[in-house]
């Protein structure tokens, strides 16, 4: 139990350092441009998408519909 909450605390920091970093990084490139770490448009499109999986699955092993 302590092995799983350590990697879940891990992928946290991780995950919440660089968006840290991205939010509060002035723009270094041409013309002050911004360039991220992480593309967040990308992120947010994929956890969407992985929700909606995760969703699909659970309606079929409870024998719900989804809505």
């Amino acid at each position: 139990m302590r092995f799983l909450f350590g990697i879940v605390v891990g992928v946290l920091l991780t995950v919440g350092s660089a968006y840290l970093f991205d939010v509060t990084r002035k723009g270094e490139g041409p013309n002050g441009a911004d360039r991220q770490i992480v593309n967040w448009d990308v992120v947010q499109a994929q956890l969407k998408i992985l929700s909606g999986n995760i969703q699909d699955g659970w309606s079929r092993l409870t024998g719900r519909k989804a809505e």
